[in-house]
């Protein structure tokens, strides 16, 4: 396993991060403490979770299930040294309201207050180590959305806002209750705002930022790589197999019990006519080179200097086994030259 530091934190984590957004609802809390043992086991420290998952949830799976799995976990003697812990702060952008009567609020100083109070609880913990912004106030090109995106917002309110959760991100930093702050689908004008005044203020600053990255979804390659570069902010990639399409499970029209699209029939908006071909031509290209789909996908996003550390989901232990295996790979420059070809021929399926 191979280990990055954050930004310009002091968080040194494993570039392969344990997600935690079926456990709730496609796993249960034992099924999810037996992921982290095993993932322990083989290296990876660094473990994502949100005060809004499980992220496919059933009708009896409240926002918070997930967190409050992971925080029987780690109140068991000597577990919590053991891990960096990410968790996120909800926004206005969320699907799920945070009480389960009113719509999530903006983030603003109150609504950080309350959300990270409220997971601190619930992960049974006195700190978070990455603490994150899961959706912009302005709204997001991120899941699809770029399809009809128009930015929204007067500058100066922006800025505003941006300096008042700030605050309060410092706040809570000088109280211990965080340790690092990151952001999550951030634009790469958002993202230059925060790190800008951050260092202007003395303030926290963001290390990461989590948005979509797989060999289906590279709308980070532009302008989102080059500012990362430029600030010192890492990529924590999140869903790198596309949901489950690039492992194959999905091929000739199956839909396995249990899986995402078994529970989400378009899985967010990535099945599209398009998506299919794709699908098909990067595991062709596994195929060819005696390469497992999962392994080839996860292990191209570790190939790119702006990756933090690339987060995967698993609801059976053979999957996590796969998925950590992928960090014992290393792809030739004759599959690099294919995945770079097939991008071309496919360039934005999803």
């Amino acid at each position: 396993m191979n280990y990055k530091t954050l930004g310009r934190t002091d968080l040194k984590v494993s570039t392969l991060c344990l997600g935690s957004m079926t456990w709730g609802s496609q796993n249960t809390e034992a099924e999810g403490h037996a992921q982290i043992d095993y993932a322990l086991d083989h290296g990876i420290n660094f473990i994502d979770t949100a005060e809004m998952y499980p992220a496919n949830p059933g009708p009896n799976d409240p926002p918070g299930k997930t967190e409050s799995y992971f925080g029987t976990w780690l109140a068991r003697p000597g577990n919590r040294d053991k891990v960096v812990v990410a968790s996120k702060c909800s926004g206005a952008g969320s699907a799920r309201s945070r009480d389960g009567v009113n719509p999530t609020p903006p983030i603003t100083a109150e609504s950080i207050r309350i959300g990270l109070e409220g997971s601190l609880k619930r992960l049974q913990t006195d700190w978070i180590d990455l603490y994150q912004l899961h959706w912009p106030n302005r709204g997001s090109y991120q899941f699809r959305q770029n399809w009809n995106y128009e930015p929204k917002g007067e500058r100066a309110d922006v800025i505003a806002n941006l300096t008042d959760v700030l605050e309060e991100l410092g706040r809570q930093v000088d109280a211990g209750k965080i340790r690092h702050v990151g952001l999550s689908n951030e634009s790469a004008w958002g993202t230059t705002q925060w790190v800008t005044l951050a260092d202007q203020m003395g303030l926290p600053r963001m290390a990461t930022v989590q948005n979509e990255y797989s060999l289906l979804c590279r709308l980070f390659d532009t302008d989102m790589a080059e500012t990362c570069h430029h600030e010192d902010v890492d990529l924590l990639a999140f869903s790198p197999l596309a949901c489950g399409i690039l492992t194959g499970k999905y091929e000739n029209g199956a839909v396995p019990e249990g899986s995402r699209m078994s529970i989400n029939p378009t899985i967010g908006g990535r099945v599209t006519e398009h998506v299919w071909p794709a699908a098909a031509a990067y595991l062709a290209i596994a195929r060819k080179h005696g390469l497992d789909p999962s392994q080839m996908a996860l292990a191209f996003c570790l190939t790119r200097a702006f990756m933090g550390s690339a987060i995967f989901g698993a609801t059976t232990m053979d999957q996590l086994a796969t998925a950590v295996g992928a960090a014992d790979v290393t792809l030739s420059e004759e599959v690099m030259a294919e995945i770079a070809a097939a991008h071309r021929a496919h360039p934005m399926p999803i």
